[in-house]
């Protein structure tokens, strides 16, 4: 396990890692460290634009001994067969999972990069600049990579913060079904598991069956 001061410290180090400046995203449990949700992660959760930011930021963890590991158990078989896997790479309990351009078909659009909630700078021999996907994006890609935990950090996010948009959800939702139609699908049945949980308006599925009736 991580814990935010590991994790902005390992930042700090790759960033005395770096072959040149780079910039990425962060999702999952290392934007919800940022946002002060939770206080440990299993894994760093890292989106990269370009390829040529992906390899050196790759290069500067092997040098620190990060090996690339599978990915085979971590995440849903039904995943797995979608060619926008995420590489892993491992040193004791530290992973890093590393997504190029998008999260199983999920795009980081104009909107999602509009929303974001902060950015950290971290300056070594190079920057290292990591942009934090809003409280919104992260629920809405938790609720489709499925992978073990990832409901109950839903859960963590709702539970400590109650000004949630889920318009805005849905919409990037019905946005990014376009692409990926089982989006929206997996969206609805996270959404049921919280409605015991948690009061969610009618209003918000009457909003996801109009949108599968369009499509």
């Amino acid at each position: 396990m991580i814990n935010t001061k590991d994790q902005e410290e390992l930042f700090e180090l790759v960033s005395k890692y770096l072959e040149a400046d780079i910039e990425c995203y962060a999702l999952g449990g290392t934007a919800m460290m940022f946002y002060g949700y939770k206080n440990t992660t299993k894994d760093i959760d890292l989106l990269f634009q370009t390829t040529k930011e992906i390899n050196t930021f790759i290069k500067a963890i092997k040098q620190l001994g990060y090996k690339e590991r599978s990915i085979k158990g971590i995440y849903p078989e039904k995943r797995l067969k979608l060619k926008s896997k995420p590489i892993m790479f491992t040193r004791g309990d530290e992973r890093f999972d590393l997504f190029l351009n998008n999260i199983f078909g999920f795009n980081i659009n104009e909107n999602i990069k509009e929303r974001c909630y902060s950015r950290q700078d971290f300056i070594g021999t190079k920057e290292l600049i990591i942009k934090i996907l809003s409280k919104e994006d992260i629920i809405l890609l938790k609720a489709i990579t499925g992978r073990e935990k990832d409901f109950e950090d839903i859960q963590t996010i709702i539970e400590q913060d109650k000004d949630i948009n889920w318009d805005v959800i849905i919409d990037e939702a019905i946005i990014q079904r376009k692409h990926k139609e089982w989006i929206l699908i997996d969206l609805e049945e996270t959404m049921k598991q919280l409605k015991k949980i948690t009061f969610l308006p009618s209003k918000l599925f009457k909003k996801i069956y109009a949108a599968e009736e369009k499509m």
